[in-house]
């Protein structure tokens, strides 16, 4: 199965030098992405990629981060995942539980890939944990895909405008 890693994790491993200054928790998420790694099991979107790379001020190390990510392609993302990514933030705010646009994002391409994230970010995890129950509960990710339903609501609304349109001619 892929993992999805988030920057947190990433930043464990291209940023931290000294293992023995992580927690118990953080060596463990290390020890996944290196092994995950070694497997190619990692998947990366340019959002990680983004938030990884911005803030390094050393023009050195931010190539240095950056030739490490090129191992990795990004996978595309597109509109089911946008509008799922939508949908998880308000189901999690509904459930008030808070994390940003691009965790979301990552939840939702994940949930929809059927892939695993990887995250120290406690929100994220949670976040992930209620895209999965849509997942169970629908046997599908948390992804309306309403393009199948916009032409039955179509044909309604033509209907209903057909019948509004007779009623106004006059006879």
């Amino acid at each position: 199965m892929k993992l999805l890693v988030d920057t947190s994790v990433w930043l464990l491993a291209l940023r931290r030098r000294d293992a023995a200054s992580l927690s118990e928790g953080e060596q463990e998420l290390r020890t996944q992405l290196t092994q995950a790694i070694q497997d190619g099991r990692v998947a990366m979107i340019g959002q990680i990629r983004q938030e990884l790379l911005s803030g390094i001020k050393e023009q050195v190390q931010f190539d240095r981060v950056k030739n490490a990510l090129d191992a990795f392609l990004d996978e595309q993302v597109d509109t089911e995942d946008y509008e799922g990514a939508a949908l998880l933030y308000n189901a999690c705010k509904s459930q008030r539980v808070e994390a940003g646009t691009v965790d979301m994002l990552i939840c939702a391409v994940a949930t929809r890939r059927n892939w695993r994230v990887l995250s120290n970010d406690a929100g994220l995890n949670r976040c992930c944990e209620i895209a999965k129950s849509f997942q169970e509960q629908s046997e599908k990710p948390p992804v309306s895909d309403h393009r199948k339903q916009r032409p039955q609501a179509d044909r309604k609304t033509r209907k209903r405008r057909q019948l509004e349109s007779a009623r106004r001619r006059p006879e």
